[in-house]
C-alpha cells in the first residue's frame, strides 16, 4: 500500500524555522521526483518545491526561493522541507507528493502557522 505520513508542522513566529518530514513506504521511492505542495485556508493547491529521483536537481516557487530547501534521503525513504524565515503568507497545510503516472499521490499533510 502506497502511503506517504508528513510531520514536522506546528506554529512559529515570523522569522522563525522548521523542517517538515515525509516518510514514504508501499513504492520505490528513489524510483520518483517528488513534491512539496500546500494549501492555505480557502485558497487552492500550490506547488513549492521538486526533487528529481537522486536529489541533485531541485526546483522552486519564487515565493519560496532562497528561503527552502528540499532535500531526501533515498536509504531512508524520507523527503523533507526545511522551511527558514517564515513569513505569515507561508501558513498552510503542507504535504508531500507525488506522480506514479496514472495518478498524483498525496500525504494527509501537516499544518504550519506563521504567527505575526
Amino acid at each position: 500500500q502506497v502511503r506517504l505520513v508528513e510531520s514536522g508542522g506546528g506554529l512559529v513566529q515570523v522569522g522563525g524555522s522548521l523542517r517538515l518530514s515525509c516518510a514514504a513506504s508501499g513504492f520505490t521511492f528513489s524510483g520518483y521526483e517528488m513534491n512539496w505542495v500546500r494549501q492555505a485556508p480557502g485558497k487552492g493547491f500550490e506547488w513549492v518545491s521538486d526533487i528529481n529521483k537522486g536529489g541533485d536537481r531541485t526546483t522552486y516557487a519564487d515565493s519560496v526561493k532562497d528561503r527552502f530547501t528540499i532535500s531526501r534521503d533515498n536509504a531512508k525513504n524520507t523527503l523533507y522541507l526545511s522551511m527558514n524565515n517564515l513569513k505569515p503568507e507561508d501558513t498552510a497545510v503542507y504535504y508531500c507528493s507525488f506522480n506514479t503516472g496514472s495518478s498524483n499521490v498525496r500525504g494527509q499533510g501537516t499544518q504550519v502557522t506563521v504567527s505575526s
